[in-house]
């Protein structure tokens, strides 16, 4: 039986199934397959490729490999200044996160990242919602991913919300984009500052001394500096903190 070799970069190795030590895999065709098929055959979705190399040439997704050749796959990346990208260098800043991601989008709504989420929302719609609004499909469900019509993607590697949080803000170079604490985290719309006598009525006694109240422009809740708001501060402090340090190490790497 005819074989294609995948050669995988970058942090595509963590996905691709039965991949040596240098990142390549063997691949049996029965017949002449799409790259794309070949590729995710291999549990690495498209929406995580960002060149694809076959003999020398960069070629789309539905170029057909009939045994023999050498694929070379690498990851999205703004360094790879060639023709044949297979998406954009700038991907959406905006985001739909399948239901088993529920902290991740409260965090990413925290640094003010416009996050689609919903408890209860299923395969076709999370694709639909990527797709008409333009947004990057965050999940851990690669058959997800793999869906033809989803453009922007990224299958989250970490299991822990935090480290979710930092891979996403790396991944898609966010950390001039954050806008702490304006985004309501109940329903993703914009707050909007608004003076204390405008909603003292809708405030409990206790809170009605905040230094400042903020409105959903969508769904009108109240939000004030609460008990729990040092704590959201420093979930924040600590995200720009280890998003920074890792761009100053970043550049530390390139300059040398």
């Amino acid at each position: 039986m005819e074989r294609t070799t995948l050669r995988f970069y970058g942090d595509l190795t963590d996905l691709a199934r039965g991949v040596d030590r240098d990142g390549t895999v063997d691949v049996p065709l029965g017949a002449a397959r799409s790259v794309k098929d070949v590729v995710e055959s291999v549990g690495v979705p498209h929406t995580d490729v960002g060149l694809l190399v076959v003999g020398g040439e960069p070629v789309g997704f539905d170029h057909l490999v009939h045994g023999g050749e050498r694929v070379a796959v690498y990851p999205p990346s703004r360094s790879l200044e060639v023709a044949g990208l297979l998406r954009p260098a700038e991907a959406p800043r905006r985001f739909v996160l399948d239901v088993h991601l529920g902290t991740l989008a409260r965090n990413l709504r925290l640094l003010g990242l416009d996050s689609w989420y919903r408890t209860a929302a299923d395969d076709p719609l999370l694709a639909a919602v990527a797709v008409a609004e333009d947004r990057v499909l965050l999940t851990r469900d690669r058959g997800l991913l793999m869906r033809r019509e989803v453009v922007h993607g990224h299958c989250v590697r970490s299991q822990e919300p935090f480290t979710q949080t930092l891979e996403v803000a790396r991944r898609y170079d966010l950390v001039g984009a954050l806008r702490p604490f304006t985004r309501c985290l109940r329903c993703n719309g914009e707050l909007v500052e608004v003076d204390r006598a405008a909603v003292v009525r809708e405030v409990p006694p206790r809170a009605r001394d905040a230094e400042r109240f903020s409105r959903c422009a969508s769904c009108e809740q109240v939000f004030w500096p609460g008990t729990h708001h040092g704590h959201l501060t420093g979930l924040v402090a600590a995200l720009r903190r280890s998003l920074e340090d890792g761009a100053a190490d970043a550049a530390d790497g390139s300059a040398r």
